[in-house]
């Protein structure tokens, strides 16, 4: 019977999801990656949008540039989440989060780019505080 209820409290913990909310087009995207794609002063508004998609924001400069941003986040509950009553006061997510901005030029063409990738940990309960960022 131990090892039945040992069995189940894994099952319980390994189960436990994960969320992504965002572009799944920057899942997989690295600095690296992106900068193999996106060649400033030739990738076109329409080869970004066929690589990514739609952005999550657009702006625009003082100089009317278009401002194009995607984000994705991946986040992974803590084990301690899924222990009773402690769960409750130090429970919490690793997040991982990532951002390409791209800003085009006049003529529709990439200007500048960057891609940014961190990590956070997102507590809550008792142990909820400022996030920590690596």
């Amino acid at each position: 019977m131990k090892h039945g209820y040992l069995l189940c409290i894994a099952t319980i913990l390994l189960g436990a999801c994960a969320a992504s909310a965002g572009n799944m087009a920057l899942k997989d995207e690295t600095e690296k990656t992106v900068s193999a794609r996106i060649v400033e002063g030739k990738t076109t508004k329409d080869e970004v949008r066929a690589m990514y998609g739609q952005p999550t924001q657009t702006s625009f400069t003082d100089g009317g540039n278009e401002i194009w941003t995607f984000r994705y986040a991946y986040a992974t509950p803590k084990a301690v989440n899924f222990v009773p009553v402690v769960g409750i006061f130090a429970g919490g997510a690793d997040v991982q989060s990532k951002e390409l901005v791209v800003m085009f030029d006049k003529n529709n063409v990439v200007a500048k780019f960057s891609m940014r990738e961190s990590q956070q940990e997102v507590a809550r309960g008792a142990s909820a505080g400022t996030p920590k960022q690596e």
